[in-house]
């Protein structure tokens, strides 16, 4: 350094301190392995050799230096955690149960249901699940809806045979045909109107999941709940590519387990084997699905439904679906799991814009559990798209002429 340097810095250093003091350590929070780490940055000082005036990135920038109880290669302590495997109550989602009681034939049959009330003019969501399932299987994807539409409101039937749903006396074989089905839909949907007190039905807005889309299909298009139905939404479920899939049935039986030893290992199985994709939706819907019966051992929880029993009702719930798909009043919304569902009849009504498709094809058989959130979304478009209350129609012509009005 010249004499020139040393006479131009000198009064500039007597300023600063003699020692360069130790900045405070930076905290660095790690949320998985929930350790705290400890830093302690040392600038080095100025060295007044030649050597230093290169100005290295070493002496520029500091050196970072762990504090002696620092472990950065340590292995996380204990068990890896595991995710929640335990049920979520139906008081998640919905505000009430119903037990709804008919009579047919000398068979009492008391349907079970899950409603959460619409406020005002809002529309009531009717869902109806497949074969082997619950009307929890809609618990996560109508919460979803209810997000983005809070005045909503939610009826989620278990169809007999499934869920709480209960008949008596029990038959050996349930009647699980699509004209009683259909008619189970409707006196769920009367009889809560009673129950509940509504002057009139709200708007409503049929969901229906593989066999459930061919029931609210067949609602829909017998038109006995007249012009309250705007809509329905039809989930993974086509005519062609359902009948072919009835070959294979047996076979896809044949391979579940007979039960599980607890409740948990139920709905890991459902899980790992990628029946559901999406865990919070198998905590909630799986535990509808299993009964728990003593004599069965190692394995007491057993499936509620005998899915192979149902089998004589299996073509009749599909055959002619596509053709009341299309011909059916109201909105129509078709969500499935992949573009190779669609049968021919579907693929000709789709180009001519007869009905409103989204495809998932990240998503399993169960779309609606798997990716709630998204499926949601699609249902509230469909429903904007096709909600009454927000037309302004014209005045008809007689009206304006009782009026005395010019035309």
């Amino acid at each position: 350094m010249s004499e020139l340097q040393r006479q131009f810095t000198k009064p500039k250093l007597s300023s600063f301190p003699a020692t360069t003091p130790t900045p405070t350590p930076l905290m660095f929070n790690e949320a998985e392995e929930e350790e705290i780490d400890h830093f302690e940055t040392i600038i080095q000082p100025d060295d007044d050799s030649s050597s230093a005036s290169s100005t290295s990135s070493a002496s520029s920038t500091g050196t970072i230096i762990p504090s002696s109880d620092q472990r950065l290669f340590a292995r996380p302590q204990g068990p890896p955690a595991k995710r929640s495997l335990n049920q979520i109550p139906w008081t998640t989602y919905f505000e009430r149960e119903l037990f709804l009681e008919s009579n047919f034939d000398n068979v009492t049959v008391t349907h079970h249901a899950y409603l959460t009330s619409p406020v005002g003019n809002a529309p009531l969501f009717i869902t109806h699940h497949g074969a082997g399932s619950s009307g929890l299987s809609f618990a996560i994807l109508t919460s979803e809806i209810r997000k983005r539409l809070p005045s909503a409101g939610i009826l989620s039937l278990d169809a007999r045979g499934h869920g709480s749903t209960r008949t008596n006396p029990t038959p050996e074989t349930p009647d699980l045909s699509l004209n009683t089905l259909s008619s189970d839909l409707i006196m769920v949907i009367e009889k809560t109107k009673v129950q509940m007190a509504w002057k009139a039905l709200p708007p409503i807005v049929f969901i229906g999941h593989s066999l459930g889309g061919a029931v609210v299909t067949d609602v829909a298009k017998g038109g006995r709940l007249g012009n309250s139905v705007l809509g329905y939404a039809v989930l993974d479920v086509v005519e062609g590519s359902a009948i072919d899939a009835l070959q294979s049935m047996q076979t896809y039986l044949s391979t579940r387990p007979l039960g599980f030893p607890s409740l948990e290992s139920g709905i890991e199985w459902h899980i790992r084997s990628r029946t559901i994709r999406n865990s919070i939706s198998a905590r909630t819907s799986v535990p509808a699905l299993l009964m728990h019966v003593e004599e069965r051992g190692s394995r007491p929880w057993t499936w509620r439904t005998d899915l192979a029993a149902t089998q004589p009702f299996w073509e009749g719930w599909f055959v002619g679906l596509s053709k009341k798909f299309l011909e059916a009043r109201g909105g129509k919304l078709l969500l499935l799991a992949g573009t190779d569902r669609l049968d021919k009849e579907l693929t000709i009504g789709q180009m001519q814009g007869k009905y409103a498709l989204q495809v998932f094809p990240e998503a399993g058989h169960f779309i609606h559990e798997d990716l709630p959130e998204k499926t949601a979304m699609v249902i509230v478009d469909f429903y904007k798209r096709n909600d009454r209350s927000a037309l302004v129609l014209p005045p008809k012509v007689s009206d304006m002429l009782k009026a005395g009005k010019k035309i």
